[in-house]
């Protein structure tokens, strides 16, 4: 008899859905965190995770970041190509999309951190350090980190692959 609907069920399709939405929000939370301690290590003179406590705003401010990362993790992680019928753990977490996250994780942040070095060199007249000035600036700069990763994250999980 020929087929004309899905071959797996519903809830078979649905639990991986949100098996694999589940683990990559986790592992891309932790992408975020290493860069967050990472942009802590390469910034000396920022010190984000200690003056982002000093102000409520800018705690605010670190949290609806946080949340448009992980908002854009998971609409990139449900929008993405889902394996269903094949091999539990590749459907759960495809290792070459993985890869291309963590490989985005890491070319994108240094490639932005290049950028902001080079940006603040050919701008001498706008001290970036002063960022650290204020709790509420080292906020706003932090907010910023976590859209930009974001948004790297969700083009390394929608990129359509070659095969």
């Amino acid at each position: 008899m020929l087929q004309i609907g899905p071959a797996v069920p519903l809830y078979e399709t649905v639990l991986l859905w949100v098996g694999r939405t589940v683990i990559l929000a986790i592992i891309c939370s932790f992408f975020a965190w290493l860069g967050i301690r990472a942009l802590d290590a390469l910034t000396p003179r920022i010190q984000e995770r200690e003056r982002i406590g000093e102000d409520p705003v800018s705690v605010g401010l670190f949290i609806a970041g946080f949340f448009i990362f992980i908002g854009l993790v998971i609409h990139g992680t449900v929008s993405g190509p889902l394996m269903v019928g094949g091999p539990l753990i590749e459907s759960l977490i495809d290792p070459i999309r993985l890869g291309m996250v963590a490989i985005s994780f890491f070319v994108s942040f240094l490639l932005g951190l290049a950028l902001f070095r080079l940006v603040d060199w050919l701008t001498p007249r706008i001290p970036f350090r002063s960022v650290n000035q204020k709790p509420l600036a080292v906020g706003v700069y932090v907010f910023g980190y976590l859209v930009f990763f974001g948004l790297i994250v969700h083009a390394a999980l929608t990129t359509s692959l070659p095969w």
